[in-house]
C-alpha cells in the first residue's frame, strides 16, 4: 500500500469518517467545504480506494431497524483465509470481513433488504466457498464510534 497521500486525501480522511453529507449531491457538497472541485474530490477519492485506504463509502444504520442482518463466521483452513475472504468480500451484502484467532477464524456482517435474501446470500456465500457460514444472532445492540483518530507522519 502506497504511503503517499495529498493534503486534500488527508482531509478527506480526517474530517468525513463521521458526518458525511446527506445531500444530493455529498461529493460536491464536500468540495465546497475543503475549497475543492467535485471531480477532484471524486478523483480523490477513487485514488483512496486504488490505494487500499478505502473500500467502501456508505450509510451505517442502526441494524433491525431497516433490512436484515447477521454477524457471521466461518471456519478457514490458514491457506485458503486469503482466497475465500476476497470471495465472501465479493458479494455486495458484505461491508467487511476480518480474521480472528480462533477456530472460526473469518468474520463478517452481512445486510440485506429483508430476511428472505439474508438466508439467500448465506447459501450463496456457503456454495460460493463449500465452508458453512455460522450466524451469530444479535441478543444486545451496543453503538460503537467506527471512527479513527488519526496521526500522519
Amino acid at each position: 500500500m502506497s504511503t503517499e497521500l495529498t493534503r486534500l486525501q488527508t482531509r478527506l480522511i480526517e474530517h468525513f469518517q463521521r458526518g458525511f453529507p446527506t445531500t444530493p449531491r455529498p461529493f460536491e457538497t464536500i468540495a465546497n467545504e475543503l475549497g475543492s472541485s467535485e471531480d477532484t474530490v471524486i478523483s480523490a477519492i477513487s485514488d483512496l480506494k486504488d490505494k487500499g485506504y478505502l473500500d467502501r463509502i456508505g450509510a451505517t444504520y442502526a441494524t433491525g431497524r431497516a433490512g436484515a442482518s447477521s454477524l457471521a463466521a466461518m471456519e478457514v483452513p490458514d491457506d485458503q483465509l486469503e482466497k475465500i475472504a476476497a470471495q465472501v468480500s465479493h458479494f455486495t451484502e458484505i461491508n467487511h470481513n476480518y480474521e480472528r484467532e480462533d477456530k472460526l477464524n473469518l468474520w463478517f456482517v452481512v445486510t440485506t433488504a429483508d430476511q428472505a435474501s439474508l438466508d439467500t446470500t448465506i447459501k450463496a456465500i456457503e456454495a460460493k466457498t463449500g465452508f458453512p457460514v455460522y450466524r451469530m444472532p444479535m441478543i444486545e445492540h451496543y453503538r460503537l464510534d467506527l471512527g479513527f483518530a488519526l496521526k500522519w507522519n
